[in-house]
Parts: C-alpha cells; sequence; structure tokens
C-alpha cells in the first residue's frame, strides 16, 4: 500500500506539497503548502483519529473495539493531541 511521506528521508525534516493536479482537465497548481496537521501525523495516529470520530468520539468503544482498556486508549488520544500541539 502507498502512503503519503511526511518527513524527507534525507534530513526528516517535514515534507511540503509542491503540486497538486487535477486528472479530469488536467489544470496544474504549484506552489509550496505545509500538509494539514492531520496528515502530519503517523499514518497510525491518522488511522486511530479516523476510528475515533467513527465511534463518535467514544473511548470507551474504542478500547472495546482495540480489545484494550480505557486508560490505554486515553493515553494514545493524549499523545495524539501532544503531537498536534508542538
Amino acid at each position: 500500500m502507498k502512503y503519503l511521506p511526511i518527513q524527507c528521508p534525507s534530513c526528516r525534516e517535514p515534507l511540503l506539497v509542491a503540486e497538486l493536479s487535477c486528472t479530469d482537465c488536467e489544470t496544474v497548481i504549484s506552489g509550496k503548502y505545509p500538509l494539514p496537521k492531520l496528515l502530519q501525523l503517523p499514518l497510525e495516529d491518522q488511522e486511530f483519529i479516523l476510528q475515533f470520530v467513527l465511534t463518535s468520539g467514544s473511548l470507551k468503544k474504542m478500547a472495546l473495539k482495540m480489545g484494550v482498556s480505557y486508560p490505554t486508549v486515553r493515553n494514545k488520544l493524549d499523545d495524539i493531541i501532544e503531537k498536534m500541539n508542538r
């Protein structure tokens, strides 16, 4: 499965979006744009957030679905929040 890299493989600095294109009309937009905050997170954290939204923000449901304790899910969410506040 392909994924969107978020860090430079050489220096580990955040990558910027340099070009967007439309596959229908072939319009191309170029420039330097930062990735949205959610896309700057590792894929695992993005998946956690998706599941969080799909369970209507219920940490209890997340814990049941993941087969882990509520505090484990709470800690994971706190870690993601901390990453997003950097």
